[in-house]
């Protein structure tokens, strides 16, 4: 739940879909990204019951791929979720930090807000993510769950001052009213190439999968957490954005806000206070940082395991376990947030640039690991016991998963807005396709220490 913050997110992403979709478009395109990751999710959901273990979704590929092709794809969709959790490590901390750059804007009018103060405060949030995950890691379960009662509880605070001071917009403009800021010369395309706002919100239901070796009965567990995860901040998610959509006001004043993020300007247009706004914000501002810490503990985590397998280079140190932690992979994970955070020094639109990374990533991981389960249900290939099954209706809601995906993973590459500058370009594709380049080499390097986690697991046993 704290993971995912698709409502909180929801609201700190909403600029992608405002500008590109407008009211109407946003809410059409979320209740579209919310049918198709669902049928995503309850695909992942089926696996996980099948195969829980740590490696996700490279574990089963390695189950449910052709034999001729296991070891390689498996191998790449390992490095594709350690890209995916770790750009989403380094985006967590960088929207807690322009957070709190915004409050100030907010709170201080003369002050000249530089690109590199976000930047540094990001920074400086990857290092308080870094203390939870190594001095605290005891304490790190009792931190999360009181996380989880602000989750819910800073829903309602925000929620019902939103509802009770702003005045409401009529339903036929919120419903009707689409934008093509980006000049797209379509309001479709335009409302499509804002998906990257709703997907950011509802992707991470793999989260709970990487700390399944931890969990008891986790066959039973983590598919009921899985789906009870994607439906609970499914619907928080829509409740906020249908409630800002109503008390958004001017659309134009909103996106054109000094503070950089919309939802901080419709706080203070609700409250017409900025200590009430200011209050309002610091609610977003924990629950995101937090949310940065569970992205820091899964990013290692999945480092830490692909490591385990022998799939990096480097694999002894990542793997080591030092006080119960996997420390060596938790501080790399930290320093790696660092240098994607540094990308914002020379672009304006750097979060974008990090939020689609890691969406891409994760995007591309559960294309291929649902497409190898769709595959052996195809040639119709034993699957493994599970407590959770799709049954007969399996394979048409793999290959909706899998249409759904596909859509998603190329729109997100698209820059916001049509004939982009060079800084403003979206290259995110670029630094994926620099990953898959890379490790395919090292792959032909020295693929042979790599067999795979299921071949690995029989040769063992």
């Amino acid at each position: 739940m704290v993971l995912m913050s698709s409502w909180e997110t929801q609201l700190a992403t909403a600029t992608f879909g405002l500008t590109n979709g407008g009211t109407a478009g946003v809410i059409y395109i979320y209740l579209a990204t919310f049918f198709g990751f669902g049928m995503a999710i309850v695909s992942m959901a089926e696996m996980a019951s099948m195969a829980p273990t740590a490696a996700g979704q490279y574990h089963w590929v390695s189950e449910f791929a052709a034999p001729s092709a296991q070891k390689f794809v498996s191998y790449m969709t390992g490095w594709l979720c350690v890209l995916g959790w770790q750009a989403g490590s380094a985006a967590g901390c960088y929207l807690a930090g322009t957070e709190i750059q915004a409050l100030i804007i907010l709170n201080n009018p003369s002050y000249v807000p530089e690109r590199w103060h976000g930047s540094l405060l990001a920074i400086a949030l990857v290092c308080v993510s870094l203390f939870i995950n190594t001095v605290l890691a005891k304490v790190l379960p009792t931190i999360q769950a009181t996380i989880l009662v602000l989750h819910v509880c800073g829903f309602i605070a925000i929620l019902v001052p939103l509802w009770v001071l702003t005045p409401h917009a009529p339903a036929e403009s919120v419903f009707t009213q689409f934008n093509d800021g980006g000049d797209w010369k379509s309001v479709g395309l335009a409302t499509l190439v804002g998906i990257l706002s709703p997907v950011v919100s509802l992707i991470g239901p793999d989260a709970a999968v990487h700390i399944s070796e931890e969990v008891r009965n986790a066959s039973k567990t983590i598919p009921r957490i899985m789906l009870a995860t994607a439906i609970g901040n499914g619907t928080f998610g829509f409740v906020m954005l249908v409630t800002l959509c109503f008390c958004i006001g001017d659309l134009e004043e909103v996106l054109g806000t000094p503070t950089g993020y919309p939802f901080i300007q419709v706080f203070f247009n609700a409250t017409q206070s900025t200590a009430g706004a200011t209050v309002m914000t610091c609610i977003m501002i924990i629950l995101s940082q937090f949310c940065a810490v569970t992205n820091m503990t899964t990013a290692s985590r999945q480092l830490f395991s692909f490591a385990r397998d022998r799939g990096t280079p480097f694999h002894i140190f990542f793997r080591s376990v030092v006080y119960d932690i996997p420390l060596n992979a938790i501080l790399t994970t930290a320093i790696i947030s660092i240098l994607l955070i540094s990308i914002s020094f020379g672009s304006t639109i750097a979060f974008n640039q990090l939020t689609a990374l890691g969406v891409v990533a994760l995007l591309a991981s559960y294309l291929i690991s649902i497409g190898s389960m769709a595959w052996r249900r195809i040639t119709s290939q034993p699957l493994l016991p599970s407590h959770f099954s799709l049954g007969r209706w399996g394979l048409p809601i793999n290959v909706a998963a899998l249409m759904f995906l596909i859509l998603a993973f190329v729109v997100v590459c698209f820059p916001p807005a049509r004939n982009p500058e060079l800084e403003s370009m979206n290259w995110s594709s670029v630094i994926f396709g620099g990953v898959v380049v890379l490790s395919g080499g090292y792959y032909l390097r020295a693929g042979e220490k790599y067999v795979g986690p299921v071949k690995l697991v029989r040769k063992e046993a």
